[in-house]
Protein backbone atom coordinates (compact mmCIF):
# COMPACT_ATOMS: atom_id res chain seq x y z
CA UNK A 1 0.00 0.00 0.00
CA UNK A 2 0.77 3.46 -0.69
CA UNK A 3 1.09 4.49 3.17
CA UNK A 4 3.82 2.40 3.86
CA UNK A 5 6.24 4.94 1.91
CA UNK A 6 4.43 7.90 2.72
CA UNK A 7 5.00 6.95 6.62
CA UNK A 8 8.49 6.06 6.39
CA UNK A 9 9.07 9.39 4.59
CA UNK A 10 7.47 11.15 7.10
CA UNK A 11 9.27 9.83 9.85
CA UNK A 12 12.50 10.48 8.41
CA UNK A 13 10.75 14.39 8.47
CA UNK A 14 9.95 14.34 11.84
CA UNK A 15 13.27 13.28 13.41
CA UNK A 16 14.96 16.15 11.55
CA UNK A 17 11.95 18.72 13.49
CA UNK A 18 12.23 20.53 16.45
CA UNK A 19 9.50 19.60 19.40
CA UNK A 20 7.56 22.21 20.59
CA UNK A 21 4.38 21.68 23.03
CA UNK A 22 1.44 22.65 20.94
CA UNK A 23 3.08 22.91 17.88
CA UNK A 24 2.73 19.94 15.46
CA UNK A 25 3.87 19.59 11.85
CA UNK A 26 0.84 19.10 9.90
CA UNK A 27 0.44 16.72 6.94
CA UNK A 28 -0.61 19.13 3.90
CA UNK A 29 2.33 17.39 1.53
CA UNK A 30 1.78 14.14 3.18
CA UNK A 31 -1.90 13.15 1.45
CA UNK A 32 -3.96 10.17 3.83
CA UNK A 33 -4.48 6.96 2.52
CA UNK A 34 -8.29 7.16 0.90
CA UNK A 35 -9.32 4.02 3.30
CA UNK A 36 -8.13 5.87 6.08
CA UNK A 37 -9.64 9.16 5.12
CA UNK A 38 -13.18 7.75 4.83
CA UNK A 39 -13.08 5.73 8.02
CA UNK A 40 -12.60 8.71 9.53
CA UNK A 41 -15.02 11.29 7.72
CA UNK A 42 -17.67 8.57 7.83
CA UNK A 43 -17.02 8.13 11.92
CA UNK A 44 -17.07 12.14 12.13
CA UNK A 45 -20.22 12.36 10.62
CA UNK A 46 -22.16 9.79 12.74
CA UNK A 47 -20.66 11.41 15.88
CA UNK A 48 -21.96 15.03 14.36
CA UNK A 49 -24.89 13.22 13.50
CA UNK A 50 -25.63 11.50 17.18
CA UNK A 51 -24.81 14.47 19.47
CA UNK A 52 -27.64 15.43 21.77
CA UNK A 53 -28.14 19.20 22.24
CA UNK A 54 -26.66 19.40 25.59
CA UNK A 55 -23.25 18.03 23.71
CA UNK A 56 -23.09 14.68 25.12
CA UNK A 57 -24.03 11.44 22.97
CA UNK A 58 -27.11 10.21 23.30
CA UNK A 59 -25.91 6.16 24.45
CA UNK A 60 -25.52 5.54 28.08
CA UNK A 61 -21.87 5.78 27.97
CA UNK A 62 -21.78 8.89 25.91
CA UNK A 63 -22.97 10.59 28.84
CA UNK A 64 -19.65 10.45 30.76
CA UNK A 65 -17.82 13.32 30.44
CA UNK A 66 -14.56 11.02 29.91
CA UNK A 67 -16.36 9.43 26.96
CA UNK A 68 -17.42 13.28 25.22
CA UNK A 69 -13.69 14.21 25.86
CA UNK A 70 -12.44 11.50 23.61
CA UNK A 71 -15.78 12.37 20.86
CA UNK A 72 -14.17 15.91 21.16
CA UNK A 73 -10.80 14.59 20.37
CA UNK A 74 -11.94 12.41 17.38
CA UNK A 75 -12.84 15.89 15.55
CA UNK A 76 -10.24 17.51 16.75
CA UNK A 77 -7.45 14.58 15.59
CA UNK A 78 -8.42 15.17 11.88
CA UNK A 79 -7.11 18.84 11.64
CA UNK A 80 -11.62 20.42 12.50
CA UNK A 81 -11.47 24.21 13.05
CA UNK A 82 -12.79 23.74 16.91
CA UNK A 83 -13.77 27.59 16.49
CA UNK A 84 -15.34 28.22 12.73
CA UNK A 85 -15.44 24.72 10.70
CA UNK A 86 -18.00 22.31 9.67
CA UNK A 87 -17.92 20.90 13.41
CA UNK A 88 -17.20 23.30 15.42
CA UNK A 89 -20.57 23.58 17.73
CA UNK A 90 -20.00 19.68 18.14
CA UNK A 91 -16.54 20.79 19.66
CA UNK A 92 -18.29 23.37 21.46
CA UNK A 93 -21.26 21.34 22.75
CA UNK A 94 -18.72 19.09 23.68
CA UNK A 95 -16.37 21.43 25.69
CA UNK A 96 -19.72 23.10 27.52
CA UNK A 97 -21.15 19.72 28.62
CA UNK A 98 -17.60 18.79 29.93
CA UNK A 99 -17.33 21.80 32.11
CA UNK A 100 -21.03 21.78 33.18
CA UNK A 101 -19.84 18.57 34.77
CA UNK A 102 -17.19 19.78 36.95
CA UNK A 103 -17.84 20.44 40.60
CA UNK A 104 -17.22 23.59 41.88
CA UNK A 105 -16.00 23.00 44.78
CA UNK A 106 -12.90 20.11 43.69
CA UNK A 107 -12.37 20.12 39.90
CA UNK A 108 -14.14 16.74 39.40
CA UNK A 109 -15.31 15.69 35.97
CA UNK A 110 -17.70 12.89 36.09
CA UNK A 111 -18.27 9.80 38.45
CA UNK A 112 -14.74 8.05 37.85
CA UNK A 113 -11.47 9.09 37.49
CA UNK A 114 -11.70 7.12 34.43
CA UNK A 115 -13.93 9.64 32.97
CA UNK A 116 -12.24 12.61 34.89
CA UNK A 117 -8.85 11.77 33.34
CA UNK A 118 -9.94 11.34 29.88
CA UNK A 119 -12.00 14.72 30.43
CA UNK A 120 -8.92 16.37 31.41
CA UNK A 121 -6.74 14.95 28.56
CA UNK A 122 -9.21 16.75 26.23
CA UNK A 123 -9.31 20.06 27.84
CA UNK A 124 -5.68 19.71 27.79
CA UNK A 125 -5.78 18.84 24.29
CA UNK A 126 -8.79 21.50 23.25
CA UNK A 127 -6.46 24.59 25.15
CA UNK A 128 -4.26 26.68 22.54
CA UNK A 129 -6.97 25.57 19.57
CA UNK A 130 -10.17 26.70 21.35
CA UNK A 131 -10.84 30.02 21.85
CA UNK A 132 -12.57 29.80 25.29
CA UNK A 133 -11.51 31.55 27.94
CA UNK A 134 -12.79 28.85 30.30
CA UNK A 135 -10.60 26.18 29.42
CA UNK A 136 -7.75 27.40 31.55
CA UNK A 137 -9.06 27.68 34.86
CA UNK A 138 -11.38 24.38 34.42
CA UNK A 139 -8.22 22.46 33.15
CA UNK A 140 -5.80 23.70 36.64
CA UNK A 141 -8.89 22.60 38.55
CA UNK A 142 -8.82 19.01 36.71
CA UNK A 143 -5.05 18.75 36.82
CA UNK A 144 -5.41 20.07 40.72
CA UNK A 145 -7.58 17.32 41.65
CA UNK A 146 -5.44 14.43 39.29
CA UNK A 147 -2.25 15.51 41.99
CA UNK A 148 -4.55 15.54 45.46
CA UNK A 149 -5.85 12.05 44.45
CA UNK A 150 -2.36 11.19 44.22
CA UNK A 151 -0.92 12.87 47.21
CA UNK A 152 -3.72 11.14 49.30
CA UNK A 153 -3.09 7.37 47.77
CA UNK A 154 -0.68 5.36 50.03
CA UNK A 155 0.60 3.98 46.42
CA UNK A 156 1.16 7.20 45.20
CA UNK A 157 -1.17 6.33 41.94
CA UNK A 158 -4.88 5.90 41.60
CA UNK A 159 -8.18 4.30 41.01
CA UNK A 160 -11.45 5.09 40.65
CA UNK A 161 -12.12 8.03 43.12
CA UNK A 162 -9.90 10.50 44.30
CA UNK A 163 -10.79 9.28 47.58
CA UNK A 164 -9.15 5.33 46.65
CA UNK A 165 -6.82 3.58 48.88
CA UNK A 166 -5.22 1.42 45.99
CA UNK A 167 -4.22 1.63 42.36
CA UNK A 168 -4.18 -0.10 39.22
CA UNK A 169 -2.89 0.52 35.87
CA UNK A 170 -5.42 1.44 33.93
CA UNK A 171 -6.18 4.16 36.09
CA UNK A 172 -2.84 5.36 36.95
CA UNK A 173 -2.06 5.41 33.09
CA UNK A 174 -5.05 7.17 32.25
CA UNK A 175 -3.80 10.19 34.53
CA UNK A 176 -0.70 9.86 33.66
CA UNK A 177 -1.10 10.83 30.10
CA UNK A 178 -3.38 13.34 31.11
CA UNK A 179 -1.01 14.97 33.28
CA UNK A 180 1.42 14.87 30.00
CA UNK A 181 -0.98 16.53 28.24
CA UNK A 182 -2.13 19.23 30.81
CA UNK A 183 2.01 20.08 30.83
CA UNK A 184 2.52 20.30 27.13
CA UNK A 185 -0.10 22.60 27.20
CA UNK A 186 1.98 25.05 29.76
CA UNK A 187 0.50 23.40 33.30
CA UNK A 188 3.15 23.17 35.87
CA UNK A 189 2.95 19.78 37.00
CA UNK A 190 5.68 18.85 39.59
CA UNK A 191 8.39 15.91 38.30
CA UNK A 192 7.96 14.40 41.73
CA UNK A 193 4.08 13.08 40.30
CA UNK A 194 5.19 11.88 36.71
CA UNK A 195 8.02 10.05 38.83
CA UNK A 196 6.28 8.31 41.82
CA UNK A 197 2.73 7.36 39.08
CA UNK A 198 5.70 5.76 36.88
CA UNK A 199 6.88 4.01 39.90
CA UNK A 200 3.94 2.23 40.25
CA UNK A 201 3.44 1.44 36.69
CA UNK A 202 6.79 -0.40 37.02
CA UNK A 203 5.38 -2.29 39.77
CA UNK A 204 3.15 -3.83 37.45
CA UNK A 205 5.43 -4.91 35.13
CA UNK A 206 6.63 -8.20 34.45
CA UNK A 207 10.03 -9.31 33.44
CA UNK A 208 9.04 -10.11 30.12
CA UNK A 209 7.75 -6.52 29.77
CA UNK A 210 4.14 -7.29 30.05
CA UNK A 211 1.76 -5.38 32.26
CA UNK A 212 -0.50 -6.60 34.80
CA UNK A 213 -3.59 -5.07 36.43
CA UNK A 214 -2.38 -4.42 39.94
CA UNK A 215 0.92 -6.17 39.79
CA UNK A 216 3.23 -7.84 37.38
CA UNK A 217 1.27 -10.80 37.26
CA UNK A 218 -1.77 -11.56 34.78
CA UNK A 219 0.05 -9.39 32.38
CA UNK A 220 -2.56 -8.39 28.96
CA UNK A 221 -1.31 -6.59 25.80
CA UNK A 222 -3.99 -3.63 26.62
CA UNK A 223 -2.36 -2.93 29.96
CA UNK A 224 0.85 -2.97 28.51
CA UNK A 225 0.02 -0.85 25.26
CA UNK A 226 -1.22 1.75 28.70
CA UNK A 227 2.31 1.08 30.48
CA UNK A 228 4.44 1.36 27.38
CA UNK A 229 2.90 4.61 26.63
CA UNK A 230 3.90 6.15 29.76
CA UNK A 231 7.34 5.00 29.42
CA UNK A 232 7.37 6.32 26.11
CA UNK A 233 5.88 9.91 26.77
CA UNK A 234 8.06 9.80 30.16
CA UNK A 235 11.22 9.74 27.66
CA UNK A 236 12.30 6.35 29.57
CA UNK A 237 13.22 4.36 26.40
CA UNK A 238 17.13 3.47 26.99
CA UNK A 239 16.52 0.48 29.59
CA UNK A 240 15.17 -3.09 29.37
CA UNK A 241 11.97 -2.39 30.39
CA UNK A 242 11.47 -0.51 27.68
CA UNK A 243 12.42 -2.98 25.22
CA UNK A 244 10.97 -5.79 26.71
CA UNK A 245 7.80 -4.03 26.63
CA UNK A 246 8.11 -3.23 23.27
CA UNK A 247 8.84 -7.25 22.25
CA UNK A 248 5.49 -8.15 24.23
CA UNK A 249 3.46 -5.99 22.23
CA UNK A 250 5.14 -6.86 18.80
CA UNK A 251 5.35 -10.28 19.44
CA UNK A 252 1.03 -9.69 19.92
CA UNK A 253 0.55 -7.70 17.08
CA UNK A 254 -2.78 -10.25 15.89
CA UNK A 255 -4.29 -9.75 19.34
CA UNK A 256 -7.76 -8.26 19.35
CA UNK A 257 -8.93 -7.91 23.01
CA UNK A 258 -12.74 -9.50 23.04
CA UNK A 259 -14.25 -6.58 26.40
CA UNK A 260 -11.95 -3.83 25.32
CA UNK A 261 -11.35 -3.67 21.67
CA UNK A 262 -11.18 0.27 20.89
CA UNK A 263 -9.25 0.91 24.03
CA UNK A 264 -7.02 -1.07 22.71
CA UNK A 265 -6.69 0.23 19.72
CA UNK A 266 -6.65 3.65 20.97
CA UNK A 267 -3.32 2.23 23.25
CA UNK A 268 -1.79 0.05 21.19
CA UNK A 269 -1.51 2.71 18.39
CA UNK A 270 -0.03 5.61 20.14
CA UNK A 271 1.98 3.00 22.12
CA UNK A 272 3.75 1.55 19.33
CA UNK A 273 3.81 4.68 17.04
CA UNK A 274 6.05 6.48 19.85
CA UNK A 275 8.01 2.82 20.21
CA UNK A 276 9.22 0.98 17.02
CA UNK A 277 8.48 2.74 13.90
CA UNK A 278 8.42 -0.12 11.83
CA UNK A 279 6.02 -2.04 14.18
CA UNK A 280 3.83 0.92 13.99
CA UNK A 281 3.91 0.82 10.02
CA UNK A 282 2.32 -2.76 10.28
CA UNK A 283 0.35 -2.05 13.47
CA UNK A 284 -1.93 0.70 11.37
CA UNK A 285 -1.97 -1.28 8.34
CA UNK A 286 -3.85 -3.92 9.85
CA UNK A 287 -5.57 -2.10 11.92
CA UNK A 288 -7.03 -0.08 8.95
CA UNK A 289 -7.97 -2.66 7.29
CA UNK A 290 -9.61 -4.37 10.31
CA UNK A 291 -11.98 -0.93 10.87
CA UNK A 292 -12.88 -1.02 7.72
CA UNK A 293 -14.19 -4.02 8.01
CA UNK A 294 -15.82 -3.55 11.57
CA UNK A 295 -17.63 -0.12 10.60
CA UNK A 296 -21.25 0.16 10.13
CA UNK A 297 -23.04 2.01 7.21
CA UNK A 298 -23.61 4.72 9.25
CA UNK A 299 -20.22 5.64 10.77
CA UNK A 300 -20.27 4.33 13.56
CA UNK A 301 -18.41 1.27 15.30
CA UNK A 302 -20.01 -1.44 17.18
CA UNK A 303 -19.12 -2.56 20.50
CA UNK A 304 -20.21 -3.39 24.31
CA UNK A 305 -18.79 0.17 25.67
CA UNK A 306 -22.04 2.15 23.19
CA UNK A 307 -21.39 3.82 19.63
CA UNK A 308 -19.73 6.99 20.67
CA UNK A 309 -16.89 5.39 22.81
CA UNK A 310 -16.84 2.49 20.04
CA UNK A 311 -16.44 5.12 17.03
CA UNK A 312 -14.06 7.71 18.80
CA UNK A 313 -11.73 5.10 20.47
CA UNK A 314 -11.40 3.70 16.93
CA UNK A 315 -10.97 6.91 15.08
CA UNK A 316 -8.23 7.82 17.62
CA UNK A 317 -6.69 5.15 16.87
CA UNK A 318 -6.52 5.97 13.09
CA UNK A 319 -5.68 9.43 13.82
CA UNK A 320 -2.02 8.86 14.27
CA UNK A 321 -2.26 8.72 10.22
CA UNK A 322 -2.73 12.51 10.74
CA UNK A 323 -0.92 13.86 13.86
CA UNK A 324 -2.33 16.47 14.76
CA UNK A 325 -3.18 16.32 18.59
CA UNK A 326 -0.46 17.65 20.51
CA UNK A 327 -0.37 14.36 22.68
CA UNK A 328 0.75 12.24 19.88
CA UNK A 329 3.80 14.55 19.58
CA UNK A 330 6.99 12.65 19.65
Amino acid sequence: MQIIPRLIALFCLLSQLPVTAQSLPRREDDPISPRVESIYLRGLRYLSQSQAEDGSWQDATGKEPGVVGLCIMAFLGHGEDANHGPYAKNIQRGIDFILSQQKDSNGYIGSTMYSHGFATLALAECYGMVNDPRLAPALEQAVSLILSAQKRNPKKAWRYNPESRDADSTVTGCQLVALYAARNAGIPIPDKAFENGHKYMIRCRGADGGYGYTSGMGDKPTLTAIGLLCQALAKQKDNRGFTASTKYLRERMNYRDQHYPYYFEYYMSQALFHADEEAFIEWNEKNIKYLSVLQAPDGSFPGNKGPAFSTAGALLSTALNYRLLPIYEK
